[in-house]
C-alpha cells in the first residue's frame, strides 16, 4: 500500500476530510495523521511526511521547493482544494513529484451562501441580529427587494452560472461580464465590463484570480458604478482593492459589501474591513458544508486509489514531469 501523510490538523481534518473520506482514505493506502494544532510547511513538512510516498494537502498547507527538495520518498502532492496557488508546481516539477488538484465541489454551497448575502445586505439581517444580540432596541428602516434589481457578475464559471440560475428564479436581471465564457442562459445578458460596473445594484466579482483580474474592482471601477452599489465577494480576495472599497464605503458609493474571502491569511476577510457595521463577513466557509467538503476528500482518495494500481489520476497537473512515478509498484502510466 502507498504512505499517505494527511497533512489535516485535528480540527481540519473535522470539517474538511471527515470520517467516511478518511476511512476511504485508509482502505487504499497506509496513512498517518498530523496531529499539530498548526499547518506545516517547508522542511518541516517534509520531516513529518518522511517516508511517505504521498503528502495529501489542506488548503492551508503550502507546497513550498523546501519540501520537495527535502522529502527524498514523495511521489506525488495532492491538494484537497481547486487553490493550487501556494504549490510550488515548478518546483515539484524539478523534483519529478506529481501534483494534482481537486475537483469544484462546492458550487451549490458557495452559490446559495452568495444569495444568502444578497438578502442580508438587501434587508439589513445581521444589523438587526447585532442589535438584538447586544440588548439595543433595532431601529427598522427601508430595505431593498432584490426582485427587479440588477446582479452584475465578472467571471462566468461554475459558481456564478449557479448564482445568475438562482437569481433569475428571484425574478432579477442578470448582467455578465466574462470574455472567456459562451453565455446563453436564459434571463442573463452578456456586456461589457463597463456595463456591468455601471448598470448593477448589486456586483459580485467570480472571476478566476489572476495578473489579468487582480483588483478588478478598484477606485476607478466603483466610480463608475451606481452609487449605493452593494458588493458581494466569495471568490478571492485579490479581485478587489481593499483600500478602494474601503474608500467607497466611507463615501457611500457602496452601501454594503459582504465578503468570504480577503486578504488575510488562508483567504479570510480583512479583519479592519470585517469590523466595519456596513461590511458582513464569514471565515472563509464558502464551501464548508459536508457535502462539498467530502466531494473534494473524496477526489483525492481516487487519485490515492489510481496512483496505488498504476495509473495517473484525474486532476494531475503536471504529469509529463512526475517522474518519481515510476518508483512505484506495478506503475503503468
Amino acid at each position: 500500500m502507498l504512505r499517505v501523510f494527511l497533512t489535516h490538523t485535528p480540527e481540519m481534518r473535522a470539517n474538511y476530510y471527515g470520517e467516511r473520506p478518511l476511512a476511504a482514505l485508509r482502505e487504499v493506502a497506509e496513512v498517518t495523521l498530523h496531529e499539530g494544532d498548526t499547518p506545516l510547511s517547508g522542511r518541516a513538512l517534509a520531516e513529518a511526511a518522511a517516508g511517505s510516498q504521498a503528502i495529501v494537502a489542506d488548503r492551508s498547507t503550502p507546497g513550498t521547493a523546501e519540501t520537495f527538495e527535502n522529502a527524498p520518498d514523495l511521489v506525488a502532492f495532492l491538494r484537497v482544494a481547486v487553490d493550487v496557488s501556494t504549490i510550488d508546481i515548478a518546483a515539484a516539477s524539478r523534483a519529478g513529484v506529481l501534483v494534482t488538484q481537486a475537483t469544484p465541489g462546492f458550487g451549490d454551497s458557495v452559490s446559495e451562501l452568495a444569495i444568502g448575502m444578497m438578502v442580508d445586505l438587501a434587508r439589513g439581517v445581521s444589523s438587526y441580529a447585532a442589535d438584538f444580540h447586544a440588548g439595543r432596541v433595532p431601529v427598522p428602516r427601508m430595505g431593498r427587494q432584490l426582485a427587479g434589481r440588477t446582479l452584475g457578475l465578472i467571471g462566468y464559471g461554475r459558481i456564478a452560472r449557479r448564482v445568475a440560475e438562482l437569481a433569475v428564479a428571484l425574478r432579477m436581471r442578470v448582467l455578465v461580464h466574462d470574455p472567456f465564457a459562451t453565455i446563453a442562459d436564459a434571463g442573463v445578458e452578456s456586456v461589457s465590463l463597463d456595463r456591468v460596473f455601471a448598470e448593477a445594484d448589486v456586483l459580485m466579482p467570480l472571476a478566476v484570480a489572476n495578473d489579468s483580474t487582480h483588483h478588478i474592482v478598484n477606485a476607478a471601477s466603483l466610480a463608475k458604478a451606481k452609487r449605493g452599489v452593494l458588493l458581494v465577494n466569495l471568490s478571492r480576495g485579490g479581485l478587489v482593492d481593499e483600500d478602494a472599497l474601503a474608500a467607497a464605503l466611507d463615501s457611500g458609493q457602496v452601501a454594503a459589501a459582504a465578503m468570504d474571502v480577503g486578504s488575510a491569511p488562508d483567504q479570510w476577510p480583512n479583519p479592519a474591513l470585517a469590523a466595519r457595521p456596513d461590511v458582513v463577513a464569514t471565515p472563509h466557509i464558502g464551501g464548508l458544508t459536508p457535502e462539498a467538503a467530502e466531494h473534494q476528500a473524496m477526489d483525492t482518495v481516487r487519485q490515492i486509489a489510481a496512483l496505488a494500481a498504476g495509473r495517473m489520476p484525474e486532476r494531475a497537473l503536471n504529469a509529463e514531469a512526475a517522474t518519481r512515478l515510476a518508483r512505484l509498484s506495478g506503475w503503468q502510466g
